[in-house]
């Protein structure tokens, strides 16, 4: 069997580049896409190379980018941007092969082993990918190629920006050893911890480290790592057209003011129950958990969940099940920063489920209907075409009881 050929391919800073894409102003300038703070979402989501060498980091406060980069200039996410060059740049990948993985909206896997024959090695077609993105969207992309997953994301990730990297088997100890285990995909910070506490740093550490030990320390993840620095991943490319089913939805916000009272948490409650909803039934999904989280000014998270009796996705039924929930961990006066509902334990509508007593399924079903009814009509006239009563400001959302119950 021939050696696979596997390229991940990752877009260079990829929203602040969008953002720089004809603005000559801005050249040679430190570049920082950052939320709202006014919404307070004021956190920093991509920067350029030059606020990059600045010291300036994704996911930190602007208040801290701003006092290692004076001169950072702030500009705002503009996500159909984004969602358009990805498009455009997988359609360039699509040219090489059928086999592509997304990897987030910036990045992706491509199996191009059937490829070779028609477009020559592995790093010719990086080189071709790299040099066709600048030329036909302006952008950059790092690309690293190699014979697994693992090995050909810590490629790109090895040279940037604007660079191909080669990790072959004769010679990967020489490049992937030398680096931090925190480099390897799988190694979060709880791990790097896990792993310097009996003195491994390096991925060579972890592969010259028995697998046995690894397992007593992290588990059965300890086993995959020992294997991943090996270079013994052979976890496939998955298509974007075969990708397994997702395990939870979930839908969360922060407002841009406290919630204070029942119906400020009411109403985010039913707007994110409805897009919850949405979700599941595009995945052709129902759900046997519901979960809820609440966070506080203080950043402190409470989560409750509740097995269902009967797999659920109205909205209705969603809804509801979250509020009880919230009411069990929520004083009703704390202010809440942010809330939250996921969908767990989701198995297919077609599949055969046990029926339970006390269960309206007549009602089920024309809720069922009705609910697609209304996506139909938001997919044709916009999402907000058709909201309900009580997502209108000012109408009553429901009235909590003592009782925990809420009327609705």
């Amino acid at each position: 069997m021939a050696e696979r050929v596997i390229l991940h391919c990752d877009l260079n800073n990829f929203f602040a580049s969008v953002e720089c894409l004809g603005r000559d102003d801005l050249k040679d300038k430190p570049v920082a896409v950052a939320g709202s703070v006014e919404k307070r979402h004021g956190i920093i989501l991509a920067k350029n190379e030059v606020a990059k060498k600045c010291g300036v980091k994704t996911a930190e406060a602007i208040w801290q980018a701003q006092q290692k980069c004076p001169s950072l200039v702030l500009l705002p996410p503009h996500y159909e941007r984004y969602n358009y060059y990805s498009q455009q740049v997988r359609a360039i990948y699509d040219r090489y092969t059928d086999v592509v993985e997304p990897f987030g909206i910036d990045e992706c896997w491509l199996d191009v082993t059937g490829s070779t024959m028609l477009f020559g090695s592995g790093e010719k077609i990086a080189e071709e990918i790299r040099l066709s993105v600048k030329k036909e969207t302006g952008l950059t992309v790092s690309v690293g190629v190699s014979f697994n997953k693992i090995f050909a994301k810590l490629g790109s990730d090895y040279k940037k920006p604007d660079a191909v990297t080669v990790i072959d088997k004769a010679h990967f100890k020489e490049i992937v050893w030398p680096l931090e285990a925190s480099e390897m995909l799988g190694v979060g910070r709880a791990t790097k911890q896990s792993l310097r506490r009996i003195g491994i740093i390096t991925i060579g550490d972890v592969a010259r480290t028995s697998p046995d030990l690894l397992r007593m320390v992290l588990g059965k993840g300890g086993e995959t790592l020992w294997r991943f620095a090996n270079g013994l991943d052979n976890a496939p490319v998955i298509s974007s057209a075969f990708a397994p089913p997702p395990k939870s939805i979930g839908r969360s916000t922060t407002p841009e003011k406290d919630m204070r009272t029942w119906d400020d948490v009411l109403l985010i409650l039913m707007k994110l129950s409805d897009r919850v909803s949405h979700s599941l039934r595009e995945n052709h999904a129902v759900a046997g958990v519901v979960q809820v989280h609440i966070r506080d000014g203080e950043l402190n998270i409470r989560e409750h969940q509740r097995k269902m009796p009967q797999p659920i996705r109205i909205t209705e039924m969603l809804f509801k099940t979250g509020a009880e929930l919230i009411g069990e961990i929520w004083d009703g006066e704390t202010p809440l920063r942010s809330i939250g509902i996921r969908a767990c334990e989701l198995s297919g509508d077609d599949e055969c489920v046990q029926l339970s007593f006390g269960c309206d399924w007549n009602y089920l079903e024309k809720m069922e209907k009705l609910e697609r009814d209304i996506d139909g009509i938001r997919e044709r006239f916009g999402k907000n075409s058709v909201v309900r009563c009580r997502q209108l400001e000012g109408e009553p959302l429901g009235i909590y009881s003592s009782f925990g119950k809420i009327v609705v």
